[in-house]
């Protein structure tokens, strides 16, 4: 993010050079030409009356043509400087974004065909999570990889609804909302009061002529009205300004496009648990957790190379250093033995000493001397068969 920032200050700079020297070389321009229609209007007057030039006329002429010159000579001159500016966000993307990002990943990671499949499919799930079905359908018949109906059907009803929300039609949404009413009591979401709430206040916005239909589709928030009292009576207070537009009401708030952009949200969050879809596709939160991996990683390399310690990193499918991804890509809760240097698993658990120390299994195997373990972040020592596995 740092060298982002970078490149993008230098680029602030160049882009308000651009606009100073654009109004600069306006302004410069037309005050010259405003000054050589003048001196034309009065050159014009001379030869109309047939009289020869005065010599202050003839001075003023000449300091024209000076000034027409230094006029040009300057936008040219800063022109010219514009280079170095340009040039200058060139220099800082390339010393900010080292092009070499191979050398950080496993030399032919994507030649086996299986992983060739797997990387297909993972673009195929984020073209249809984004709502481009025919690119995907193009990328399958191109990669010979089949998509199974059942795949990316959940992904064309998800964006069909979407997109009918976009216009603010609730329609769909409010179909899917009841057909799935049982699943979505069982997550306690309240999207379907929601949607029905929001298609009430469409109502109101229509004006007084739309006040019995209001009326008559309030009976929906029935079933609701045990855990959303409050925002029911909210609405149909909102009833008595009616004729006088809601727009101009203390219930104002109501009419908010932000709701619109919330009920999206809501609905792909509840749609995407129900329908066992991640609300960002794999590729989009690999890519974002490459971003913030990449310049860590390419850091190490630097660093390895410059110390000339080949061997410190030696298989690249395994990280050389703990590299904290943000609260948002945890997903589970992992250990690493502070002695390996590796994520513990099934087969290598992690174990608890007697004096509280967790290591892997592996490690501790490894520290056993003489049937006894001595800790390696304390003096104390104990039976190995003391150790207990413990699960996070």
């Amino acid at each position: 993010m740092e060298r982002c920032v970078g490149v993008e200050w230098e680029l602030e700079k160049v882009l308000q050079r651009f606009v100073s020297y654009g109004e600069s070389s306006e302004r410069s321009l037309e005050e010259l030409l405003a000054s050589v229609t003048e001196l034309r209007e009065e050159l014009s007057s001379h030869a109309q009356k047939g009289v020869p030039l005065s010599p202050a006329l003839a001075l003023m002429m000449t300091q024209r043509c000076r000034k027409i010159r230094e006029t040009v000579q300057k936008v040219a001159s800063d022109h010219k400087e514009m280079h170095s500016s340009v040039s200058r966000v060139g220099k800082a993307i390339d010393r900010n974004f080292d092009p070499d990002v191979c050398a950080v990943v496993s030399e032919g990671v994507w030649e086996s065909r299986n992983k060739q499949q797997l990387l297909y499919s993972a673009i195929m799930e984020h073209l249809f999570q984004q709502g481009l079905p025919t690119v995907a359908e193009e990328l399958s018949q191109e990669s010979a990889l089949n998509i199974d109906t059942s795949f990316k059907q959940p992904f064309l009803e998800l964006n069909r609804i979407l997109e009918a929300l976009q216009k603010r039609d609730l329609r769909p949404a409010l179909e899917w909302a009841i057909s799935n009413r049982q699943h979505l009591q069982e997550l306690n979401s309240s999207l379907e009061f929601r949607l029905h709430r929001l298609h009430f206040i469409s109502l109101l916005s229509g004006g007084p002529h739309k006040q019995m239909q209001a009326l008559t589709y309030a009976r929906q928030f029935q079933p609701f009205a045990a855990h959303h009292q409050q925002e029911i009576q909210v609405i149909m207070g909102s009833l008595a300004y009616l004729p006088h537009g809601i727009e101009n009401s203390p219930y104002a708030h109501l009419l908010a496009v932000e709701q619109w952009i919330s009920i999206g949200e809501q609905f792909t969050r509840d749609a995407c648990h129900l329908l066992g879809l991640s609300i960002e596709s794999p590729l989009s939160v690999g890519f974002a957790s490459g971003c913030v991996a990449l310049p860590v990683l390419l850091n190490i390399k630097a660093v390895i190379e410059q110390r000339q310690c080949a061997g410190v990193w030696s298989h690249k499918d395994e990280l050389p250093i703990e590299i904290d991804l943000g609260k948002k890509c945890r997903y589970h809760s992992v250990f690493a033995c502070p002695i390996l240097r590796q994520q513990t698993s099934d087969a290598n658990p992690p174990i608890k000493l007697v004096c509280g120390h967790v290591i892997s299994r592996d490690a501790l195997n490894k520290l056993i001397n003489g049937g006894k373990l001595k800790c390696p972040y304390c003096p104390m020592e104990q039976n190995p068969a003391d150790g207990k596995p413990i699960i996070f």
